[in-house]
C-alpha cells in the first residue's frame, strides 16, 4: 500500500476534526456536510483496509491494522448515530483519532497471518466483535463528554462548549442505549467465539477471552444497576470506562504486547 494514501486519509480526518470543532456552536442543520464527509471517509478507510488486510487465503490483522479497522467501524457507526441523534460533538475527538489509526497501518506487522479456511463463521464472529467494540467505544467517549459536562455544571460554568451539547439527561439516555446495544453485540460475539473458534481458553486466546468476559460482566452489572438501583451520573461513567478499558486491553493490549514487547 502506498504510504501517501494513508497520509492523505489521515490529513482528511484531521481536517474533518477541525470542521467539527469549528461547527461545534453552529445550528444542527449546518452539520449535514460534516456527517456526509464522515461517512465518506469511513468508507474510504474501510476500502483502504480491504486492500491491505487480505493476504492470499489469510488475513493480516496486526496491531496497526486492528486498531485502524476498529477506528473505521467506529467512524462508520458514528456517522449513522450522529445523523439520527445529533451527537456531532464526538467528531471533534473521533476524527483525529481515526486519522492517527490510519498512520498506525504503516507500522511493521509482526503478527502471524490468520488462515481464513471456512470464512463465513469467522466473518460472523469478527463482525459481531467489531460491532461490540465500536458501540462500547462510542459509549466510553459519550461517558467522557458527560463527565466533562457534569463537572462544568457543578462548577456553575455552563457556557462555552456546553451550549452546543444536549441536556445531560438526553446524553445519559443515549449512553445507556449504546451500552445496551454494545452489551448485546458483545454477548453474541462471545457466543460465536465459543461456537466457531473452539477452545476460547487456548493459550493464545486466554487473556483476550478473560478480559472480554470481564468487560461483559462490568457492562452487564451496570445495566442491571441502572434498571434496579437507578445507577447514573459518575457511577455510570466509571463503570462504562472500566468495561471498555477491559475490552480494549483484552484485544489491542494483548496484540501490542505480543507484537512489540515479547518479539523485541
Amino acid at each position: 500500500m502506498p504510504a501517501y494514501l494513508s497520509l492523505l486519509l489521515a490529513l482528511a480526518y484531521l481536517l474533518l476534526g477541525a470542521g467539527y470543532a469549528r461547527r461545534l456552536r453552529a445550528p444542527a442543520g449546518g452539520r449535514r456536510p460534516l456527517r456526509l464527509a464522515a461517512l465518506a471517509l469511513a468508507l474510504a478507510h474501510l476500502g483502504l483496509l480491504a486492500a491491505v488486510i487480505p493476504e492470499g487465503a489469510a488475513l493480516t490483522l496486526g496491531f496497526g491494522n486492528a486498531v485502524s479497522l476498529l477506528a473505521a467501524v467506529v467512524m462508520l457507526l458514528f456517522a449513522g448515530v450522529s445523523a439520527l441523534r445529533g451527537v456531532d460533538n464526538l467528531g471533534v475527538v473521533l476524527a483525529p483519532l481515526a486519522g492517527l489509526s490510519v498512520l498506525l497501518m504503516l507500522l511493521p506487522d509482526h503478527s502471524t497471518p490468520l488462515p481464513v479456511g471456512d470464512a463465513a463463521p469467522l466473518v460472523v464472529h469478527v463482525a459481531l466483535s467489531l460491532a461490540a467494540y465500536a458501540l462500547l467505544a462510542l459509549a466510553a467517549l459519550q461517558a467522557l463528554v458527560m463527565a466533562y459536562q457534569d463537572l462544568r455544571l457543578r462548577r456553575h460554568a455552563p457556557g462555552g462548549v456546553l451550549r452546543a451539547l444536549p441536556p445531560l439527561g438526553d446524553m445519559e439516555r443515549l449512553l445507556f442505549q449504546l451500552l445496551a446495544l454494545g452489551f448485546a453485540a458483545l454477548t453474541l460475539a462471545l457466543m460465536s467465539g465459543v461456537l466457531f473458534l473452539g477452545d476460547i481458553f487456548a493459550p493464545h486466546l486466554v487473556e483476550k477471552t478473560a478480559l472480554s468476559i470481564g468487560a461483559w460482566l462490568v457492562i452487564g452489572t451496570l445495566l442491571i444497576g441502572r434498571r434496579y438501583a437507578g445507577w447514573r451520573g459518575q457511577t455510570a461513567v466509571n463503570w462504562t470506562l472500566a468495561g471498555f478499558g477491559l475490552l480494549a486491553l483484552g484485544y489491542l493490549g494483548s496484540k501490542f504486547v505480543l507484537e512489540f514487547v515479547l518479539t523485541g
